[in-house]
């Protein structure tokens, strides 16, 4: 087994191999002067099962780094390539849901296919659906694993879990069953990428620590506003555990600004400095990455980690 890391997740990566106590692969990384990436193997990996951890989020050229280490490990004679993506980009684009629209995570996905992975091992798609559009054998984690350990370690007592919108109520159910916790919903009509018109509240939250869960955060817009119902609703303390911290524009503001007293994200991403927050609390991937990769290259259950 070999593991190697893209430059999106260089951190997360060594984090992953020091958990599987192997030293982290030598691959060099570099551009040329217009901009265009180069990559390379700097030792033998013929025959080897190998891993290549890299999140496909912005820039695009996380993405190229991925399908260029793919393509090399394939050209080398790896004998397994896997594709470790932590979070999957392009993933909210999963239908044709208006005229004239591109379905990203489909290109996505024929993307990663083409280049020559033979398996790819991801956590919490925007839609469980994607793991469909890959015409070869796909792993999906969950960080609900991580969160509910980390908020039961919280002693907190009477707790209601809240899905932001329709398309979290699954992921929220899995919360509330681990944690004991009653469940509740935030139903919102959104008019555009971005941006949401109005929001209702469906559950009771007064006297409860409310619990908001999502797959990520990108604006802010979202979680905030739900915040501000569940707070107008009598909730006590108001937590958040988002997996992919995006935290575009003005997010690290608004979330700062809100209701909310606690948000627990992931290193799916990586978080720049600039954006590290008082509220804001970063939990690692790599133990459950680790042993997902361990499994994988041993030929044993995934599914037994949940």
């Amino acid at each position: 087994m070999k593991v190697f890391s893209g430059l999106a997740n260089l951190e997360l990566g060594k984090r992953i191999t020091e958990y599987l106590a192997i030293p982290l692969g030598k691959a060099t990384i570099t551009r040329f002067k217009d901009g265009e990436i180069s990559v390379k193997y700097n030792e033998n990996i013929r025959g080897a099962d190998v891993f290549i951890i890299q999140s496909t989020c912005p820039p695009g050229d996380n993405l190229l780094e991925l399908l260029l280490l793919i393509d090399a490990a394939k050209r080398a004679s790896a004998k397994r390539i896997t594709a470790v993506i932590p979070y999957f980009g392009y993933a909210r684009q999963d239908r044709k849901d208006q005229p004239r629209v591109s379905i990203s995570s489909k290109l996505m996905a024929n993307l990663i296919t083409t280049a020559g992975a033979d398996r790819v091992l991801m956590m919490d798609l925007h839609s469980a659906s994607i793991q469909g559009f890959f015409d070869l054998p796909s792993d999906h984690l969950y960080s609900y694993t991580i969160f509910s350990a980390h908020l039961k370690r919280l002693g907190l007592k009477k707790t209601v879990v809240i899905a932001p919108d329709i398309g979290s109520s699954k992921r929220a159910g899995a919360y509330a069953n681990r944690l004991n916790a009653d469940l509740a919903l935030v139903d919102k009509k959104r008019s555009e990428a971005n941006r949401v018109e109005g929001m209702r509240l469906i559950g009771e939250v007064e006297g409860k620590d409310a619990i908001l869960v999502d797959d990520m955060i990108d604006t802010g817009g979202t979680l905030c506003k739900a915040a501000e119902i569940i707070k107008d609703a009598g909730a006590k303390k108001i937590y958040a555990a988002c997996t992919h911290a995006l935290l575009s524009g003005d997010a690290v503001e608004k979330i700062g600004k809100s209701a909310i007293s606690r948000i627990f994200v992931t290193d799916t991403v990586p978080i720049p400095p600039e954006k590290h927050f008082e509220k804001l609390e970063i939990l690692t991937s790599a133990e459950l990455f680790g042993e997902a990769i361990r499994r994988i290259h041993n030929e044993e259950s995934i599914s037994s980690l949940f």
